[in-house]
């Protein structure tokens, strides 16, 4: 299937590893043009490098208020264009309502929710018909996660953001999707399974939740991210897609 990617160009946020990065990867892939991003200028280079000619790195925190006028003119000016954007951000802190600060809920709202907000704000003001905003959330947008609070309490609040964009932009063309990842096998949720006393028990029961029984791969999510972000999908928007093997047990 051709997923009409070719030459089109996505800006990516969060791409030098984890899920953004997969996403990168599968665009790259199918023949779309990409800006990665990421905080450490370094790494977002040698992430690009290794993914070839139509891949720019640029260093760049979601938080800084100057970020999506950069990142879109860096689109425009190494490949011409600019078709839409994945807003992906790493996870905020894990813990337990006792556990996080007012410093760890404002650090998470600048990065994930704020962030996120004026990266799609700048982008529905340059895109035209045919445009998408992508945004990688989370399972807990449905369902919370034990021991995620802060996560709990913003990937909720910029779905609803998602879905009053994608009806307000619909009129111009403009699609908004949204990506719902449960257990992904990324350092990240690794990283969470080893904060319990027996991390391969951890994921044994996680697996064992899951109806396929077992954990996603990162380039199962990156090919889903590549077709809702495709042409291919030009009839999706305002949704929420869960890549999650089944393990949300509502409809």
């Amino acid at each position: 299937m051709d997923l009409g990617l070719k030459d089109r160009v996505y800006v990516v946020t969060g791409a030098t590893r984890g899920l953004g990065h997969a996403a990168a990867r599968e665009l790259v892939a199918d023949g779309a043009k990409v800006v990665v991003t990421g905080r450490d200028e370094k790494r977002a280079a040698d992430v690009a490098a290794e993914l070839g000619p139509n891949a720019v790195g640029v260093g760049v925190d979601n938080t800084d208020p100057a970020a999506p006028e950069r990142l879109i003119a860096a689109a425009r000016e190494r490949f011409g264009g600019f078709d839409g954007i994945l807003v992906s951000v790493g996870g905020p802190p894990a813990g337990f309502v006792a556990d996080n600060t007012d410093e760890h809920w404002q650090a998470a709202f600048e990065s994930v929710f704020l962030g996120a907000v004026r990266l799609a704000r700048a982008a529905a003001a340059e895109l035209g018909d045919g445009g998408v905003i992508g945004f990688v959330l989370s399972a807990s947008v449905y369902e919370p996660i034990p021991g995620l609070t802060i996560s709990n309490g913003l990937r909720p609040g910029l779905a609803g953001f998602a879905k009053s964009l994608a009806d307000e932009l619909g009129p111009r063309g403009i699609r908004v999707v949204g990506l719902l990842p449960s257990r992904i096998d990324t350092d990240r949720v690794r990283e969470l399974d080893t904060m319990s006393a027996d991390p391969e028990a951890t994921r044994a029961e996680h697996e064992s939740r899951i109806p396929l029984r077992r954990y996603g791969t990162p380039e199962e999510f990156g090919r889903v991210a590549a077709f809702l972000m495709s042409p291919a999908a030009s009839y999706l928007t305002g949704i929420m897609v869960p890549v999650d093997g089944g393990m949300r047990h509502g409809f």
